[in-house]
């Protein structure tokens, strides 16, 4: 079977995993509404619009979404369009929710993104924005990996076949001059499709002697007594790459391209928020996460893990493109045509309104 047809396959199976253990609402889980979604008196429809669903994922490196519904930046930007969280666990069963209009706007990893939009044909998506860069590394039992050599030979877990962190793992590994199957994982080193909630206890068991892994999943393993080996922004130019960008249904931002922008808004004021109060958003996120898994993370997992993310606006445009060619390069994507993935002119309307430098889609953009 090709590989293009084998991924295929994957990320279908993959779209029924099981999400977070919520009440189910549809293809993800609602994010319980503790009162900072509360729409404020007085305040009006944009577009006349009754709501607007927004898809994000229970981890640090989707903090801007995490963020901005716990202080109710969103809500106060769409002012009575009602903010209707969903929460998802996998890429692809956010790109099928966002496919069947479960959803209309979603945070999410850049390959995810590009399998939607390629698989598609460029008709279902378009990528609107930045949210994060940052926050993945490789951490490993330091009494079976004392150096970057010793990986050779070992077992390692991403999260998915196909997903962001596996396709960086072996585009890495390709570059170490080490050959491994894509599908089936194995080779000089075997890599082990590992959802990122089991992996700490699939470490601990001594079933994968470590992991390349986004926050919190990395910071979780280190306080299990891993250690970390390499953060992937080393690779990176300037040490950024994307790890979150916001994607949007095409009706959807020809249809409400003002409910687009109050999105927007609102995820640029809560950047900025973020960025100017690191410790209170770390606070925020942490209360969120709570609120929709019913568990908080310790502070010897989030501290460490929060600081090893960056929240920007910009979508990093190049590094999608480049992580597209490392997955065509590893076999696991036929070469892709993004021409259109990215529309970045709401954004850089908001931007310029707040005084703020505009962004670049890399000749990427919607003609």
């Amino acid at each position: 079977m090709p590989a293009s047809s084998a991924l295929r396959r994957s990320l279908a199976v993959m779209a029924a995993l099981p999400l977070l253990t919520l009440a189910a609402c549809g293809y993800g889980s609602k994010a319980e509404d503790d009162g900072a979604s509360k729409v404020a008196a007085g305040a009006k429809k944009i577009d006349g619009l009754d709501s607007v669903k927004i898809g994000y994922f229970g981890n640090l490196t989707h903090g801007t979404a995490l963020v901005g519904v716990q202080k109710g930046i969103f809500q106060k930007a769409l002012g009575a369009t009602k903010v209707e969280p969903a929460i998802f666990n996998a890429g692809p069963s956010e790109i099928e929710a966002l496919n069947s209009k479960s959803i209309d706007i979603g945070w999410i990893g850049p390959s995810p993104a590009i399998n939607g939009y390629t698989k598609s044909a460029g008709k279902n998506l378009r990528i609107i924005g930045g949210s994060a860069s940052g926050g993945v590394k490789l951490v490993v039992n330091p009494d079976k990996i004392k150096s970057l050599k010793d990986v050779k030979g070992k077992r390692i877990a991403t999260p998915q076949l196909g997903n962001t962190q596996d396709v960086a793992f072996l585009n890495w590994a390709a570059e170490q001059g080490w050959k491994v199957d894509p599908q089936s994982g194995k080779g000089d080193v075997t890599v082990v499709r590992s959802d990122n909630k089991v992996t700490p206890d699939a470490y601990k068991s001594g079933s994968v002697d470590g992991a390349w892994v986004p926050e919190p999943t990395a910071s979780k393993l280190v306080a299990e007594g891993g250690k970390v080996l390499l953060d992937e922004a080393s690779l990176w130019p300037d040490k950024k790459f994307v790890i979150t960008n916001i994607i949007v249904r095409q009706d959807f931002l020809k249809e409400h391209p003002k409910v687009v922008e109050a999105v927007l808004k609102g995820s640029v004021e809560t950047n900025k928020w973020i960025n100017a109060n690191p410790d209170a958003a770390k606070a925020a996120a942490n209360k969120q996460l709570e609120a929709d898994s019913g568990k908080a993370l310790p502070a010897e997992v989030l501290d460490p893990a929060w600081k090893s993310i960056q929240f920007t606006d910009d979508p990093l445009a190049s590094t999608l493109n480049t992580e597209a060619q490392h997955a065509v390069k590893a076999g696991l994507l036929q070469k892709p045509n993004l021409n259109g993935i990215y529309d970045l002119a709401p954004l850089n309307k908001v931007l310029e309104a707040e005084g703020a430098p505009t962004v670049d889609d890399a000749g990427l953009g919607a003609k």
